[in-house]
């Protein structure tokens, strides 16, 4: 494979304006989906949540492989499974002897994506744990409420706004403020660091990127959002402060290959494991889970050599994010077209019912969340052949 994340001409070209890319996006869209809805549907309580993720990324690699068969494309896991619970900010991907379990009430944030031929579909979603002795349709019509229905409504709507400031003609600079505006009326917080990337093929996080909450030390540049792009839309909400630390480095399970870095490693653990990473995950995030092989002892030699990878910033590491203790964290992830008619979302999942005393009172936001995902289409002038005469020339013209 070649160095994917250089953009070249070549994969400028592989846009929205040719017919098979918006296919693979769409194929990875719906794999995307189906494997989100099973996931969701598997988080009950006792459940382990090193399953569940190992389940979902197993479930993605089943159902990629039935797709453009007879073609010699890569597709796979565009991100590894991540099930973060409560005040876990992201990034929960634990390893298989981790003995974490869902519970009743927890707030969990599914986060997981697909690729095709290294186009890709990414989604998150937040649901709240029902009890175990409730059914499948007491759950649905059973309503989130308290603290948790505020903070996911605040990311939902913050999601749908910031829809609809990611189209054509539009400027990185127009987002942020506005999801501030959201998410304090249901008295949140946007977290810190999180970013909504552009995706290219093969590429997860390309360089232009709106910073959700940005400071006088943390900025990105501006820039217009342009047809035929595609963003991955990521809005994390906090109850708390939305300053969210590292507790313990070795959590860390998610990974991807820093490109621009070179290194002659020294360890043979170190040399055999980022052997691997170059042919396995030479371009998108994976997870330690595919690099442990059968044994402890191969687990720890490949452990052994993350360590020496990491040391000279051969990888990049997705660490897993707290807030404070007794608050809650929520993310809505989808992934959208910029198409020439408008954008089109193509990663989701069905919503809990939620009830909250809290709404949105700006007007001007109010108006935005009110308008459509779609532009209106324009009326075709009709052409006249020049052998009519002029009344119906000034008619059509009308």
């Amino acid at each position: 494979m070649s160095d994917h994340e250089s953009d070249t001409e070549e994969q400028q070209e592989l846009d929205l304006s040719k017919s098979d890319v918006v296919t693979k996006y769409k194929a990875a869209a719906k794999i995307t989906n189906s494997v989100l809805a099973s996931i969701i549907h598997a988080c009950k309580p006792d459940a382990r949540i090193a399953a569940l993720c190992e389940q979902g990324d197993k479930s993605i690699q089943e159902a990629v492989s039935k797709e453009f068969k007879g073609k010699t494309i890569e597709k796979g896991v565009a991100f590894p499974t991540c099930i973060s619970p409560n005040h876990v900010v992201g990034h929960f991907s634990p390893l298989r002897e981790d003995t974490t379990v869902v519970k009743a009430g927890d707030l969990l944030k599914i986060d997981l994506g697909v690729h095709i031929d290294g186009f890709i579909a990414t989604a998150a979603h937040t649901l709240q744990v029902p009890e175990s002795s409730v059914n499948s349709s007491e759950q649905q019509a059973a309503p989130i409420t308290g603290k948790a229905a505020d903070v996911v409504a605040a990311a939902q709507s913050a999601l749908e706004a910031a829809l609809r400031l990611v189209r054509p003609g539009k400027h990185i600079s127009d987002v942020p403020d506005v999801l501030r505006k959201v998410v304090e009326s249901y008295g949140c917080n946007l977290v810190e660091g999180v970013m909504s990337h552009q995706m290219k093929q093969f590429v997860i996080d390309a360089n232009k990127c709106v910073l959700n909450r940005p400071s006088p030390e943390h900025k990105v540049e501006d820039g217009e959002f342009e047809e035929n792009e595609v963003y991955a839309i990521d809005i994390v909400v906090s109850t708390g402060e939305g300053k969210p630390k590292i507790v313990d480095e070795k959590q860390t399970t998610v990974y991807k290959r820093a490109l621009d870095m070179v290194y002659s490693l020294k360890m043979k653990a170190s040399r055999t494991v980022f052997k691997e990473i170059n042919t396995r995950f030479p371009a998108l995030p994976f997870t330690f889970r595919e690099l442990e092989g059968t044994s402890s002892r191969e687990a720890s030699s490949s452990r052994l050599g993350i360590v020496e990878c990491l040391s000279h910033g051969l990888l990049h590491p997705y660490p897993v994010m707290y807030e404070k203790s007794g608050e809650l964290v929520a993310q809505f992830k989808t992934t959208v077209l910029l198409m020439p008619n408008g954008s089109d979302r193509i990663t989701s999942a069905p919503l809990q019912e939620l009830s909250t005393d809290k709404q949105i009172t700006d007007d001007e936001v109010k108006a935005l969340l009110a308008s459509s995902l779609k532009s209106k289409k324009k009326n075709k002038k009709k052409k006249v052949p020049k052998a009519e005469n002029g009344l119906k020339d000034a008619e059509a013209a009308e």
